[in-house]
C-alpha cells in the first residue's frame, strides 16, 4: 500500500520527498487484512492533510439561537435495518451485514451550502483549517526521519484542488489529479482566482471534520453517525445498493452528480456537471433527502476502522456511534473519521462510492474540493 498524504503530494512536486509514496505502511492492530487491488481501484485513498494531533477549535463557539431550527430539515422516524453491503459489490470494510436500530432524528434536506456556511462565518469569525498555515512541528511527525523543513513557500494556507490530467494516468498515484493549491478554501474552491459568487446554493467544500463540527455546534445540531447516515440514505428501501433503488447509475435519467467517462482525464458531464452541482439538482430519495449519492462527500461523527462491522456481528446494535478510536492500516499514524456518499469524482469503474453502503475515511483536519457535510438534530 502507498501513502497519499496531502503534504507529500506537495513535497514530491517540490523534490523534497522522493520515495515516500512507495513506502509500505507498518500494520498493527491485529494485522488487519486488506485487499490491495480493491484499494488501488477504489477512491478509498483520499489524500490526508498533515496533522496527527487531535484538536478542535469549537470551544468558544456558541449556539446562535435558543432552540434548533428545523427549517430545511426532514424528520426521519428511525427503525431497524441491515447495515452494510448486501451483495458482492462492496469493499472489505462494508462487511459483514449487521442489524442496526436508530432512533428518530432530524436531518438536513441538503448538504450545507455556501450561503449557510457564510452566515456562520459572518456571525462567528470562524477560520477554516484550509485558511490556516500548516504547523511544521505537527507535519514532520508524519514524514520520514531527517526530512528537511520545506521552504516557507510550501508551508502556506492551502488545500487540495482537483486538477484533471489531459491523458490517462495510473490510478495508484493521486498526485496525478490532486494539487496542493495556495489560497484554495471554501471561498475559493478552485484556487485564489475562483469564487463562490453566484454559487450560494452549491455545497460548501474544503471543509475539515473540525470545521463541520464547529458549524454544527453553532447551529445547535451535530454530525450524523455513520449508522444514521446510511439509514437515511436508503430512504426506506430494503437491501438496495443505491439511494434510488437498483438501476445502474449510468442508465436512464441522471440520478446523481457522478463522473461519466474515463477517470480522471475525461469527464463527459452527461449529468450536466463537471464539478459540484447546486443542491437539489437531482431527485431526492424516499425520505426527501437530496444528494445522498454523489456531489460531495459528507462527514460523519464516527471514527473509522475497517474491522468495526465485525464487532457488531450477531447483535442488534442500538444507535451505534462507531469505534472508540480510529485506525487505518494504510496510514496507521493518522486517525481517520468516516465520510459517506461519494462525490462528483466517483464512477462505476473507479470507486462506485455513491452506493449507500460504501465507506471512506479521511483525517479530521483534511478538507478537499469534493468534501462537505450535512447536519442532524435529535429534537
Amino acid at each position: 500500500m502507498k501513502h497519499f498524504e496531502i503534504v507529500l503530494i506537495a513535497f514530491l512536486s517540490a523534490g523534497i520527498v522522493s520515495n515516500t509514496l512507495n513506502a509500505q505502511p507498518v500494520k498493527d492492530e491485529k494485522q488487519l487484512n486488506y485487499n490491495k487491488k480493491e484499494e488501488v481501484l477504489s477512491c478509498c485513498r483520499k489524500p490526508s492533510r498533515f496533522s496527527t494531533k487531535q484538536q478542535s477549535s469549537t470551544g468558544s463557539l456558541q449556539k446562535v439561537v435558543g432552540t434548533t431550527s428545523h427549517d430545511g430539515m426532514v424528520w426521519i422516524k428511525g427503525g431497524e435495518y441491515a447495515m452494510g453491503c448486501s451483495n458482492g459489490d462492496g469493499r472489505t470494510d462494508e462487511y459483514p451485514v449487521h442489524k442496526v436500530k436508530v432512533n428518530a432524528f432530524w436531518m438536513d434536506v441538503t448538504e450545507v451550502t455556501n450561503a449557510q456556511f457564510k452566515k456562520f462565518v459572518d456571525a462567528t469569525g470562524y477560520i477554516t483549517t484550509a485558511e490556516k498555515k500548516p504547523d511544521w512541528q505537527e507535519l514532520k511527525k508524519q514524514l520520514p526521519p531527517g526530512t528537511p523543513k520545506p521552504d516557507a513557500s510550501q508551508l502556506v494556507a492551502a488545500s487540495l484542488v482537483f486538477t484533471p490530467p489531459t491523458h490517462p494516468v495510473s490510478l495508484d498515484d493521486v498526485s496525478q489529479w490532486w494539487s496542493w493549491t495556495k489560497g484554495a478554501n471554501w471561498r475559493h474552491p478552485e484556487g485564489p482566482q475562483s469564487s463562490i459568487k453566484g454559487k450560494e446554493n452549491y455545497p460548501v467544500v474544503h471543509i475539515s471534520w473540525d470545521d463541520a463540527q464547529a458549524y454544527c455546534k453553532w447551529a445547535g445540531k451535530r454530525l450524523p453517525t455513520e449508522a444514521e447516515w446510511e439509514f437515511a440514505a436508503r430512504g426506506g428501501l430494503i437491501n438496495q445498493p443505491f439511494s434510488w433503488g437498483s438501476e445502474d447509475v449510468e442508465k436512464g435519467t441522471p440520478k446523481a452528480n457522478t463522473w461519466q467517462g474515463h477517470f480522471p482525464d475525461n469527464n463527459t458531464a452527461k449529468d450536466g456537471f463537471k464539478g459540484p452541482a447546486p443542491v437539489k439538482s437531482f431527485a431526492p430519495n424516499g425520505y426527501g433527502l437530496y444528494d445522498m449519492a454523489g456531489n460531495v462527500w459528507e462527514w460523519c461523527s464516527d471514527w473509522y476502522r475497517p474491522d468495526y462491522y465485525k464487532q457488531l456481528k450477531g447483535i442488534v446494535a442500538v444507535n451505534p456511534k462507531g469505534p472508540a478510536s480510529g485506525f487505518d492500516p494504510d496510514e496507521p499514524t493518522i486517525p481517520k473519521r468516516v465520510v459517506r456518499g461519494g462525490s462528483f469524482l466517483c464512477d462505476a469503474s473507479y470507486c462506485s462510492s455513491y452506493r449507500v453502503s460504501a465507506r471512506m475515511k479521511t483525517s479530521p483536519d483534511t478538507g478537499l474540493e469534493h468534501t462537505g457535510f450535512r447536519c442532524v438534530a435529535d429534537k
